[in-house]
């Protein structure tokens, strides 16, 4: 296959290159760039040199319709332009923006604060939850790879609330992510001095990611309901661990919570349920693309404590949307991606 990648500077574009680097299916890789063409890109990444000796080139449409995949790993707001006239032209397209994810554009629009894109184009896209959606992403010209924290929440909460064991009108959502989570642009709240020795809270009860996963609850799980989430920095480049709190359904046992969970991922290789906390951590996945689930219930208050930890660069971004690609393209879903987290 031959793919192009789109936003390769950024934190999710290399961990595409890292992973399809060594992807067996994959022949070339191309990138793309909007300001820097000509850019020779191991210049601009030291650990590229002899890896990806290559200029970045200029986003042209007549270019990247000769691809088999285009990955787009930008800021949102760009792709909801630039992606439309590609749509149904070749390649399949893998966007890990954001801007195609909400079906809603007035609500995309509130909660993002940028012009969604065209109505069409968002009805196309299918909502790129590997685990979740396997059958439309194999079918999908326009895949709108799900957002780290999402990811992180629903693989953890879908199960048990689709059988109804635990209880969708009160989730409350407690996540934490590294520095990364905010991109290598610097700002004076992920520079050094303002991180370390410090963890914060931001933009509470505001995330953009809160009608996501509202919309996939109700998508996957027939749940509509309004969920407390808000979201933490924490002095560390990897990782998200996510806390959903929730009341357990009558006389449903942690037992029972955690045979759904191994039931439901029994199949799917880069899912895993931890019954022990000790096991459990952001070092345990960390440069890989699996998520770790435990889940407990607090018998004095009837409420599980449900965790997931993910690699917030990897199965939250380029290792999903790698595993989307698999999927599109009748790959086994461990392909260019079977690697044993980073741990120390």
């Amino acid at each position: 296959m031959k793919v192009g990648i789109i936003g390769a500077t950024g934190y999710g574009g290399l961990e595409l290159i890292r992973f399809l680097h060594n992807h067996p299916a994959v022949e070339r890789i191309d990138l793309f760039t909007s300001s820097e063409e000509g850019v020779q890109f191991s210049s601009k990444f030291g650990h590229l040199v002899r890896i990806a000796d290559t200029p970045l080139q200029k986003i042209a449409y007549d270019t990247l319709e000769k691809f088999n995949v285009i990955f787009t790993s930008t800021p949102s707001g760009v792709t909801s332009e630039l992606l439309p006239p590609l749509v149904g032209k070749g390649p399949k397209l893998i966007d890990l923006s954001g801007d195609f994810r909400l079906k809603d554009l007035a609500s995309y629009e509130t909660w993002y604060g940028k012009k969604a894109a065209p109505f069409h184009s968002v009805q196309q896209s299918v909502y790129g939850l590997t685990e979740w959606n396997e059958e439309l992403i194999r079918q999908a010209t326009l895949v709108a790879n799900p957002g780290c924290y999402p990811t992180a929440v629903l693989l953890s909460l879908l199960p048990l609330v689709k059988e109804r064991l635990i209880d969708p009108s009160f989730l409350v959502i407690d996540a934490k992510s590294g520095i990364s989570g905010a991109g290598n642009k610097p700002s004076q709240t992920t520079h050094f001095s303002e991180t370390n020795e410090n963890f914060s809270i931001y933009k509470v009860n505001t995330h953009q990611h809160i009608p996501e996963i509202e919309q996939a609850l109700s998508m996957f799980a027939q749940a509509d309901t309004k969920v407390t989430f808000n979201t933490h920095l924490v002095p560390m480049t990897r990782g998200i661990l996510a806390t959903s709190y929730a009341p357990v359904m009558q006389g449903i046992t942690e037992s029972q919570l955690i045979t759904c969970l191994q039931a439901t991922y029994e199949n799917h290789p880069f899912v895993r349920i931890v019954t022990d906390a000790s096991s459990l951590g952001t070092n345990r996945v960390k440069g890989s693309n699996y998520c770790d689930i435990l889940v407990k219930v607090d018998s004095r208050t009837n409420r599980a404590t449900i965790v997931s930890v993910i690699d917030n660069l990897v199965k939250g971004a380029a290792g999903q949307a790698i595993q989307n690609m698999n999927v599109q393209f009748d790959l086994p879903q461990t392909t260019g991606l079977d690697v044993v987290p980073f741990f120390i």
